[in-house]
């Protein structure tokens, strides 16, 4: 069979573009399909807006709480209209230079939804009409389609809304519950607050963030609170009812809460039903697709990279696996992609990061006797004439028997910018020696890394 492209790629975010350029540039004949901006899930609804929403949530918070420092903060105001409107033109910006440089490789573009029709063909629909638009085949096919916000099985849940929807909003509420305690949940806590808008977080469990780090937990809870967040935990939203403009929440615990919206942020799971997969019986890995070490599915010409997968769902993790995929496949390398020591962020205010191991999850692997912990918290000079006293936090977990550094963790200003070296540093294999004899850079936050002794 003579196909018509070497390569097709299911899905313009990050992994696929990284993908289909990268296999364009060894001279592969690319084509890339679209439903909707390409960008994917990072640049358009994800990461960059959030991460502009955050900065906007920094200035309004470091004007209002730098009157020691003599800057007086009368008269400030926050018009969310305006922020959002800039937001959605950055994210069009971006996304037009994605599509700019796809025609630079000469990847052909098709806009609507992929669906399989074999193995080696797919046909495209108009998201509007649902009419088939097009035919296309490959001896290749990459999916890359990405993942979608979950929703609960209550009633009323049409009347919540998703992450997907806040960078859509036309300005802020005044009080919104937030219903979730991983990063995306407690990211939009943290803007919303400190925006102005009265926040209630609703978790399941006992604390924020389950995964990460019981110290990093214990922190983002601390500042939670003091920032104005009512948090309450071991509760679950049962329904959602209208009540005069309001929506008003029933816990499972019977108790009520009206608010005049709510942010529904449980986590995100792959987005592979439109695809019409089930003819091709795919093997699955529970939610996901199930593939080997290079990223092939059961089907030995059909790929699949990014959140669709259960590795890190993280976007330079989706980039590497793209291009990892492209070198091997098109250009004849033989590599693998490195899932030790990947760096975490959550961009709350104080923000934290991560690399490496919890004390946790290293005592369960080394055993609590091989663990040694170091740990200091303090408050930072910057917030030394503020009213914001919030700590700074940084832990180091290594193994005794080896002095091996085996995690680093940190709460406070500036440390996913920090955690990106110290990332480096696990990943040649780094000893708490080699921390102790590095010069620190004074004063600063980062030289706690290298002052920590027992």
């Amino acid at each position: 069979m003579e196909f018509q492209f070497d390569l097709i790629v299911v899905g313009a975010g990050s992994g696929g573009l990284a993908a289909a350029k990268r296999a364009a540039s060894y001279g592969a004949k690319v084509a890339i399909i679209e439903v909707n901006q390409v960008g994917g899930t990072c640049v358009i609804r994800g990461c960059v807006p959030k991460k502009l929403m955050v900065y906007a949530a920094k200035s309004k918070k470091n004007m209002t709480s730098s009157e020691g420092y003599g800057l007086k903060s009368e008269g400030i105001s926050f018009e969310s209209n305006i922020l959002l409107k800039n937001v959605r033109e950055e994210v069009t910006r971006l996304s037009n230079l994605h599509k700019t440089s796809l025609d630079k490789f000469n990847v052909r573009v098709f806009e609507g939804l992929g669906r399989f029709i074999s193995q080696n063909e797919l046909e495209i629909i108009c998201p509007k009409t649902k009419k088939i638009i097009n035919k296309i085949s490959s001896k290749k096919i990459l999916i890359s389609v990405g993942g979608k916000p979950k929703k609960l099985n209550i009633p009323g849940i049409d009347l919540a809304w998703t992450s997907d929807d806040i960078f859509e909003l036309d300005s802020f509420p005044e009080s919104i519950l937030i219903v979730g305690g991983g990063y995306i949940a407690c990211e939009f806590a943290s803007i919303f607050r400190n925006l102005g808008t009265e926040v209630i977080q609703l978790i399941r469990g006992q604390r924020l963030l389950n995964s990460f780090d019981e110290d990093l937990s214990s922190c983002l809870e601390e500042s939670t609170t003091f920032a104005g967040i009512n948090l309450i935990s071991k509760n679950q939203l049962k329904s959602i009812e209208r009540v005069n403009g309001n929506l008003e929440s029933t816990l499972d615990s019977g108790n009520k809460i009206l608010t005049n919206n709510i942010l529904i942020a449980t986590g995100r799971e792959p987005n592979l039903l439109p695809l019409n997969l089930g003819f091709l019986n795919l093997k699955m890995d529970g939610q996901y697709l199930d593939v080997d070490e290079l990223n092939q599915t059961s089907n030995a010409n059909i790929f699949a990279i990014g959140d669709i997968i259960n590795k890190p769902n993280l976007t330079p993790v989706a980039i590497e696996q793209g291009r990892v995929f492209a070198d091997n496949f098109f250009n004849d390398q033989k590599r693998k992609v490195n899932y030790e020591n990947i760096p975490k962020a959550v961009f709350t205010i104080p923000e934290i990061s991560t690399v490496g191991l919890s004390e946790k999850r290293a005592k369960e692997i080394y055993s609590e006797n091989n663990i040694k912990i170091f740990k200091c918290k303090f408050t930072p000079m910057s917030n030394t004439f503020k009213e914001n006293k919030s700590k700074c936090m940084l832990k180091i977990v290594v193994n005794q028997l080896t002095d091996k550094v085996l995690g680093c963790h940190m709460f406070g200003e500036t440390s996913s910018e920090i955690i990106q070296m110290v990332s480096i540093s696990l990943n040649a294999g780094i000893t708490k020696k080699d921390f102790d004899i590095t010069m620190a850079l004074h004063p600063t936050i980062s030289e706690e890394f290298v002052t920590m002794y027992s």
